[in-house]
Parts: structure tokens; sequence; C-alpha cells
């Protein structure tokens, strides 16, 4: 178990994803954030407990061990949900839902499947604008955004991640629920600018959304920003002007702003 302040959970995260073969929960406290590792003996590198650095931030480390069950547990972990009674994202193993939208995303390589706030809040905004034109999901992880809106209708619909494993996550859930997106690339969003697209959505920490925007060379018509702790939400929303905000959605301490010229 690895306790981390929530304005270092991105690079924690990252860090701790070449590590967890098995799977990785995510919890959310008010100013912290953490994650359980599960994995059979010799599978995890040996963490002493108390503090340590991961990912270059500092987290205290917590071992337990874990019933025999565990792989079913993480399983009943990962619950399927429904988004404004339009998409239904779930696990692979839940069934499906006839009156919404299905959205199936495997858990696996540990981005999620949706359950998260700040994704839930993400495909709350994107339900709101209408599926035209291109659209680009900065930091797609399993894919979950890209895969919701080239369902809803947007096209072409790009994704984009600076981790392979969260490359490889997409491409299989895009082939598990028979969607082919433009492209599934490799792209550093601290070094070079996103690419233009109508609509963007970025579910990224607040440092690296500040980054975006101070890259970013034209800002696309309509922008998701999610990944916010709520008090930094009106910071990164001024970073891109002259895009303006148009709505906004808020659940357990976390924050999405929809902003379009």
């Amino acid at each position: 178990m690895f306790r981390a302040p929530a304005e270092t959970a991105e690079p924690v995260l990252a860090a701790l994803l070449e590590l967890a073969p098995a799977g990785l929960e995510q919890v959310d406290g008010e100013g912290w954030v953490e994650y359980a590792l599960y994995g059979a003996p010799g599978e995890l590198p040996a963490f002493p407990e108390g503090r340590a650095r991961v990912g270059g931030a500092e987290v205290v480390v917590r071992g337990d061990e874990v019933a025999d069950d565990w792989a079913e547990r993480w399983r009943r972990y990962h619950q399927p949900v429904l988004v404004g009674e339009r998409l239904w994202v779930r696990p692979p193993w839940a069934p499906e839902n006839p009156r919404a939208l299905d959205v199936v995303v495997d858990p696996g390589q540990a981005f999620g499947t949706g359950s998260h706030a700040t994704t839930r809040l993400c495909l709350e905004l994107m339900l709101e604008l209408e599926p035209v034109g291109s659209l680009a999901d900065l930091g797609c992880g399993s894919g979950v955004l890209a895969i919701a809106a080239a369902k809803l209708g947007f096209e072409p619909v790009i994704a984009l991640d600076n981790e392979a494993a969260a490359l490889e996550a997409t491409r299989a859930n895009a082939a598990a629920n028979g969607v082919a997106l433009s492209a599934i690339e490799r792209h550093n969003l601290r070094e070079a600018p996103a690419p233009w697209s109508r609509t963007v959505c970025a579910n990224l920490m607040c440092p690296l959304l500040l980054r975006v925007a101070e890259l970013l060379p034209e800002p696309p018509e309509r922008l998701i920003v999610s990944g916010l702790l709520e008090e930094e939400a009106d910071e990164v929303a001024a970073a891109f002007a002259p895009l303006r905000e148009r709505a906004r959605r808020s659940a357990q301490g976390w924050s999405a702003v929809l902003l379009g010229g």
C-alpha cells in the first residue's frame, strides 16, 4: 500500500504501473491518494514499511498480507458505472445495460474502468457536447474517454499517452469495443504541444495541465480538463484563456471544467 500527497499522484502512479503485473487499486482521500498493489510472492519488489521515494515523491508504504481470494476481491472493486443515463462503462465480467451505450474497459493494466470521479466527470461533460468533428484524448490511460467519444460519434479520434502500457491497454480496449481509433500514439505532453483537435479531453494532474496550456499553439474549440482538485480548477481554467468556462462538474473533491471559445 502506497499513500502519497494528492498533488504527486501522477508521477507516483506512473512509477507504480511498472511494478503492478496483477493490478492496482486507487483510493482518494482528503489531500491524499492511496495505491494498493497485488502480486504473488516474488512478483513485486520489496519496499520497507515507512517513508520511501517513488516517482520522485515521498510516499508512506504499508505492507499487508492479502487473502487468497484477492483476485476476486479486486474484481468486485471494479464496478460498472452509468454516466448520464447514456453511457454504461463496465469491466468485461459485468453484464451489459441494454438501455445505455456499452463501453467495456478491462482494468487489467491498472488504469481503471471509468469509475474514478475524474473520468466520470469528463464523460458527463462529453455527453453535453454535440459529437461532431475530431477529438483528442490526452493521457488516454485505458482509452475509456477515446472509446466513449468514438462510440458517441466523434470522428476522427486520437489517443495519446507517454506510457507504453497505456497505449497497449488502449489498443486492446478499442479492439474489444469494435472501435477503430484514428491514432494511438506515444506523446510527451511535457515537451511537445498537443496536436490540434476540434475537441480535446485532458484528464491529467494540475502541473501537467498547466504545461499543456503553456505549450498549446492554438486552443481547440472545446476543451474538457479534469484530474483537478476542486481548489485547482480556477487556476487551470484561467491558464487556457482565451477559452472561457462553459460548465463545471465536481465530485469527491475533484473537478472537471468544460472550456470553449
